[in-house]
């Protein structure tokens, strides 16, 4: 179901779009209908530079487990970071 919900956040990286590496300086999350993806509904996150104009953005549509997993994935990789304070972990 499409909540409408959608969390927009500054973040600091980098992306590859039609083979070019950019920074991406924001993030949009929200639960949606994909474009392309064959789900009923997907996480989309989208990784963008909107000074670079409205379509320099990549998008990334995923499957509820599959967002589980990458999250999961993601916080054990933060635990394996040396330069994280312990009392910092997710």
């Amino acid at each position: 179901m499409c909540t409408y919900e959608t969390a927009t956040l500054p973040i600091s990286g980098s992306g590859k779009i039609a083979g070019e590496w950019i920074p991406v300086t924001d993030a949009t999350v929200y639960f949606d209908h994909p474009v392309h993806a064959p789900e009923t509904h997907t996480l989309n996150i989208d990784f963008r530079n909107p000074s670079r104009g409205p379509s320099c953005r990549i998008a990334v549509e995923l499957s509820r487990e599959s967002a589980k997993s990458l999250v999961r994935a993601i916080e054990e990789m933060l635990r394996t970071d040396p330069d994280l304070p312990q009392d910092k972990l997710p």
